[in-house]
């Protein structure tokens, strides 16, 4: 990361002109302004910069949508703050003489707007710390790479697009050689922007493709994960390819986020596990886990398509189960000693990371809070198990359970549950309304 200093001395020394200031909206996506970089140094440092407040009451497509608390048509669709936080400054190698810093969305007196992504897991994050812990988190994004231009898929309405890779590549080290220089490319360009990859390896989509970052406090994850899916797509366009993170771009294996999990205290000391097996906190997080993970699925699976992800043998959990490296469960126990974790499976590449962190927090200290007592492991094909609990099979199912759920009010306030079921419900009123190529293909000459 970047000091303020050092930024200074780098425009003054004309190699940096430009500084991207984003906050994160409710769909995961990186918002803001391009400033000057010394209007940027002399006035936004010190005051943050104004913008917008519909940035947190709009649909996918941007399209201002009335009903929210926050902002709308009879408040004037005024102003909040966009306050930079100064520890994620860096570079963007892929942007030239470009720098980029996150920022905190505020009102214009200073406090915090409670529904702003970054702030509802800064929230669940203080929680922890009054407990004296820390969440540790990695993130797993897969994606579908195209040879099609984002322009070209919109022509072709993403119908008959071509992948870049025409069978499975999963661990495939001849398939995705093909894919290698935009790889790399994305690779070495997050290296230099302060990420720390691990690897990359081809999946089972056809084109489909996943980087793996090394695991860092709970927030910083959460930046990174932002900032290497905006830079990906920036990347990938400049390479005249595109890429998607949808959670289910076709019939074929959707885009995954899982997300692994760990707790330390305030000595840095693992305290999930002891030795290979769980620790008593460790297996009430679990028990949380699977006892909020259907309320709060919104937070998990925010799109309709997300859902589309949950079917049996596909990789993407439809049993609420735990399981010790038992990839059919929603739950997956993995590693020993310091590094033994929980990784959630539920999340698609669609996932707001920020949501999703918040939540797994939020059910973390549920188990905790309560003493939950976790059940045994399951072994075998949970799905399978008919006596499992089950993922929210649509949207509107899980906006049920997040409406009525009182862990989630508990957690989050009434304030941010309301706004994101409000968010629930533009999107169900959107597609409802939409006519798709299913009921075209269906019905144009049958009926």
């Amino acid at each position: 990361m970047w000091s303020v200093e050092r930024l200074r001395a780098l425009v003054e020394a004309g190699e940096i002109d430009t500084v991207l200031l984003a906050m994160t909206d409710m769909q995961g996506r990186l918002q803001g302004k391009r400033l000057h970089a010394s209007y940027f140094l002399d006035e936004v440092v010190a005051h943050g910069s104004e913008a917008c407040n519909y940035l947190l009451a709009v649909d996918v497509e941007m399209t201002p949508v009335d009903g929210y608390a926050v902002s709308g048509w009879s408040q004037g669709y005024g102003d909040f703050v966009l306050a930079p936080d100064f520890d994620t400054l860096r570079p963007l190698p892929w942007l030239p003489g470009t720098a980029l810093v996150l920022a905190d969305v505020t009102w214009l007196d200073g406090s915090p707007v409670v529904q702003s992504p970054r702030q509802i897991l800064r929230r669940q994050l203080d929680r922890l710390a009054e407990r004296g812990l820390t969440a540790y988190v990695g993130t797993e994004l897969e994606f579908v790479v195209y040879q099609d231009t984002y322009e070209q898929a919109a022509a072709k309405r993403y119908q008959g697009l071509t992948p870049a890779n025409g069978y499975n590549v999963d661990y495939s080290l001849l398939g995705t050689t093909k894919v290698e220089p935009l790889l790399r490319g994305i690779r070495l360009a997050m290296t230099g922007a302060g990420l720390s990859p691990e690897s990359a390896k081809g999946e089972c989509n056809l084109g489909q493709h996943e980087i793996a970052f090394r695991y860092a406090e709970a927030l910083k994850t959460a930046d990174q994960h932002s900032i290497y899916k905006h830079g990906a797509k920036e990347i990938a366009a400049a390479q005249g390819m595109s890429l998607t993170f949808m959670a289910k771009p076709n019939q074929r294996e959707g885009n995954s986020c899982h997300i692994h999990f760990s707790l330390r205290d305030a000595d840095g000391r693992p305290v999930m596990a002891e030795g290979h097996a769980l620790s008593e906190l460790g297996e009430r997080v679990l028990a949380g886990l699977l006892a909020t993970t259907s309320e709060l699925s919104v937070l998990y699976a925010p799109n309709i398509n997300s859902y589309k992800r949950y079917q049996a043998g596909s990789f993407a959990p439809t049993a609420l189960r735990w399981g010790r490296d038992n990839r059919t469960c929603a739950l997956r126990l993995v590693g020993h000693d310091h590094s033994l974790r929980v990784e959630h499976r539920s999340p698609g590449g669609d996932v707001n990371p920020y949501l999703a962190i918040a939540a797994l927090v939020a059910g973390a200290l549920h188990g905790i809070d309560h003493g939950l007592t976790l059940e045994p492991e399951f072994r075998g094909n949970a799905y399978q198990d008919p006596a499992a609990p089950r993922m929210p099979a649509t949207l509107r199912d899980a906006l049920g359970r997040w409406e009525g759920s009182a862990v989630a009010r508990e957690a989050f306030g009434d304030e941010v549950v309301e706004h994101y079921g409000h968010a629930a419900k533009v999107e169900l009123a959107a597609f409802d309304a939409a006519v798709t190529d299913w009921e075209l293909v269906r019905g144009f000459e049958r009926l």
